[in-house]
């Protein structure tokens, strides 16, 4: 047999003609393939060593791989098939996963690789892995979903969906409800561009009415794939908006929120920021008191302290008659800046520096000093240095101003970014600039008061 690179990509010779083999629609060929399944499915075995081989093997492909080395990936994967043949049980067992991951990645990359080609091998792989039937069914109708073929995607789950092999096993079962929610996924597809059909005609046509039952019919199938799945603990993103875009769309705003607070609180479920989000949402669009949105945020907050809502949250903690709320936010904002994404947020660095001025004003001092005391060892040469104060003035002045008075407010008139930016000569800032060395002087948490 010749080496696996040539097998796969030159054309068919005439010794081959009569040769069973896997077919393609770009010139390539698999007898390699179809040899090998002939083998397996006889019994066939051949008394060699395959251990040292196959292990070199799998080490080079994977190097190739990671090189995108897609070719040399391919002529070690010829070698590599032997596995199959393996006296050691254990390594059969699994050969057809590794073989399956393998082949599929370097046949989504080869530049000779086609759709047909790759649904060539995706089907045999099936019928060689029977125990990873499902898995690869679902991957296999992923790709097809990436190159746009809906209908054949969707013929792919309808197929896997009934597949039995034995006795149904707690992690068939899982692929297979997730295999039926990737059915309602792309029953949502279609849906949602019914939707927006729907959305361009009068209400009083006739194919108004059509158009809306017939998305009525696709959101009855989407619901019952989309529902079983997401009461099974795991992160369901795309599967629980989809699910609850229809509800809301169908009115059905009681049922919306049970999904999204199972989701968000259920504690059978992993700690998922989104889950709070898409609540936090919600509830935002039902307009619900301040209070419910506070204690939504407030766990997000304890997930994730740097995300873009905690903005939000400290301006629904500055609304509140609540004054553990009042310092939540002065906490809430030290804690976005503290992350390197956010330094130069000019709306974070602008609340602070508000917000800091007004709880000095309203003799809070404590609380700054609380919030300060855990940071002056690093965010002075973190936020305030000599060559941040250069930098930041040359590329945004605005952001310099405001850093600049939270600098001061903390470390008063002889900081070295105070110093910098409070001596620049700018004619449309230098009534703030003015303004911010008052602010220093007066409530700098350093000798303050002096």
């Amino acid at each position: 047999m010749s080496d696996f690179s040539e097998e796969l990509i030159r054309p068919t010779t005439e010794d081959e003609q009569g040769e069973p083999r896997a077919p393609s629609g770009t010139g390539m060929c698999f007898p390699w393939l179809q040899k090998h399944i002939e083998t397996i499915a006889t019994g066939g075995k051949q008394e060699k060593d395959f251990a040292q081989t196959t292990s070199a093997c799998l080490s080079l492909i994977q190097e190739a791989l990671l090189k995108h080395q897609w070719q040399r990936a391919a002529e070690y994967m010829h070698s590599y098939f032997q596995i199959l043949e393996d006296s050691d049980s254990n390594k059969r067992q699994i050969a057809p996963e590794i073989i399956w991951r393998l082949g599929s990645e370097i046949l989504y990359y080869h530049p000779k690789s086609s759709v047909e080609t790759f649904n060539t091998f995706a089907d045999r792989m099936k019928n060689i892995g029977v125990m990873n039937y499902l898995k690869i069914s679902l991957q296999h109708a992923l790709y097809l979903l990436h190159h746009g073929m809906l209908e054949d995607a969707n013929r792919n789950l309808s197929q896997a969906e009934t597949w039995r092999y034995g006795e149904k096993s707690s992690s068939q079962e899982v692929l297979i409800n997730l295999i039926q929610a990737y059915k309602g996924l792309l029953q949502y597809y279609i849906w949602s561009k019914k939707k927006m059909e729907l959305s361009q005609l009068d209400e009083d046509d006739y194919a108004y009415n059509t158009a809306s039952q017939n998305m009525l019919n696709h959101s009855w199938k989407t619901s019952i794939n989309l529902c079983a799945l997401i009461q099974i603990p795991g992160v369901w993103d795309p599967f629980v908006k989809s699910y609850v875009e229809m509800l809301e769309f169908y009115g059905d705003q009681d049922g919306a929120r049970e999904v999204l607070t199972n989701y968000a609180y259920d504690e059978k479920f992993p700690s998922n920021p989104n889950a709070h989000i898409y609540l936090y949402n919600f509830l935002k669009r039902e307009k619900a008191p301040r209070e419910k949105l506070i204690s939504v945020l407030k766990i997000l907050y304890q997930i994730v302290p740097s995300h873009k809502l905690m903005l939000e949250f400290h301006r629904l903690l500055r609304k509140s008659e609540n004054e553990e709320h009042h310092k939540l936010g002065l906490e809430v904002l030290f804690g976005v800046l503290d992350f390197a994404g956010c330094t130069k947020n000019i709306t974070a660095w602008k609340y602070l520096a508000k917000y800091l001025r007004q709880t000095l004003m309203g003799s809070h001092l404590a609380w700054v000093q609380e919030e300060w005391n855990s940071r002056k060892n690093w965010w002075p040469s973190f936020h305030f240095s000599y060559f941040l104060a250069k930098s930041d003035w040359k590329e945004d002045k605005a952001l310099a101003c405001e850093k600049a008075l939270v600098a001061g407010l903390l470390l008063g008139k002889g900081c070295r970014y105070f110093r910098n930016i409070s001596k620049q000569d700018h004619q449309v800032l230098k009534k703030k600039i003015k303004q911010m060395k008052k602010s220093v002087k007066k409530y700098s948490i350093v000798n303050p008061g002096l």
